[in-house]
């Protein structure tokens, strides 16, 4: 069997020392530590993406779940990234500018779209709406109307959209004395 062994009696004013030190030398490295940080930092090499690893619709996709979140910069950031390839990006930065009552710059987005993919009857459909929310023009805004239709008849969205633009000029007429 082994022998016990025991502590040897240690001098209280040796423990009590060796804490303060010990407490020195935690402050020290507490305040030292962020310069350390800041130090291996710098040194570290940088890595750039060279090619993206998403595509136009995964960050379309993303875009979509950070509006979801109420995360609006990032959303606008990853509709951006996809319009570089995909011009329907830009009606989904159009739509997160209209909801956010930013309207010359989503027109501006709903145009861009149009003007780089004349067959996106989302682009045409959003524009009209936005034309009519705004009360502008009116006859701008039934042509839009008419457009997105036209390329697309069977979506009941843009014929509601044709439709109330309609009603709309139809009442401003009546209400107009003739001169």
């Amino acid at each position: 069997m082994e022998e016990n062994r025991f502590l040897e009696p240690v001098d209280k004013e040796e423990v009590k020392q060796a804490g303060l030190v010990l407490r020195w030398m935690k402050v020290r490295l507490v305040l030292l530590f962020p310069a350390v940080l800041l130090a291996a930092s710098c040194a570290l090499p940088r890595i750039i993406v060279l090619h993206d690893p998403l595509s136009p619709e995964e960050h379309i996709n993303l875009g979509l779940a950070y509006e979801k979140n109420g995360e609006v910069e990032n959303a606008i950031r990853e509709y951006r990234q996809a319009a570089k390839n995909l011009p329907e990006a830009y009606v989904y930065l159009g739509n997160i500018c209209f909801s956010n009552g930013a309207y010359a710059e989503s027109e501006k987005y709903y145009r861009k779209a149009i003007k780089k993919k004349p067959d996106l009857a989302d682009a045409y459909n959003n524009l009209a709406w936005l034309l009519y929310v705004r009360g502008g023009n009116m006859e701008k805004a039934l042509g839009k109307a008419r457009e997105a239709v036209k390329l697309n008849p069977s979506n009941a969205a843009y014929t509601d959209t044709l439709t109330k633009i309609e009603e709309a000029m139809a009442k401003q007429e009546k209400s107009t004395p003739a001169q």
